[in-house]
């Protein structure tokens, strides 16, 4: 029993989860809208990805080639490494933003959301 006598009013409980359930909407649309990069070997390789991790660009510095190198598997073997930590950056970044916008609305939902990554 509630203090005071009453039920919980359900219309104004029903309001309350629809719209936090169009928050959360708004605000996943709003991560795939919303791009951020990461880069490796000093921005030699960068990477964009969406908030929502899907990646969209990633952009190569010829200076990240090595004509020095002493085998093109080597300098292939460089830019594999330099593209994968860029795309891990990006990522990160993008789970940064996630839980920015994401995370308040989780709290308001009494815990975590299943299948977020946070």
């Amino acid at each position: 029993m509630i203090p005071g006598g009453g039920q919980p009013n359900m219309q104004q409980l029903l309001q309350q989860a629809q719209k936090m359930q169009q928050d959360l909407a708004n605000a996943q649309e709003e991560l795939a809208r919303t791009e951020v990069d990461g880069s490796a070997g000093g921005g030699l390789v960068k990477a964009t990805v969406t908030g929502s991790g899907e990646l969209r660009a990633l952009a190569i510095d010829p200076k990240a080639v090595d004509p020095d190198a002493a085998s093109i598997e080597e300098t292939v073997e460089t830019l594999a490494d330099l593209i994968v930590a860029a795309v891990q950056a990006a990522n990160a970044n993008a789970q940064a933003l996630q839980q920015q916008k994401l995370g308040p609305l989780a709290q308001g939902l009494g815990g975590g959301i299943p299948g977020l990554p946070f």
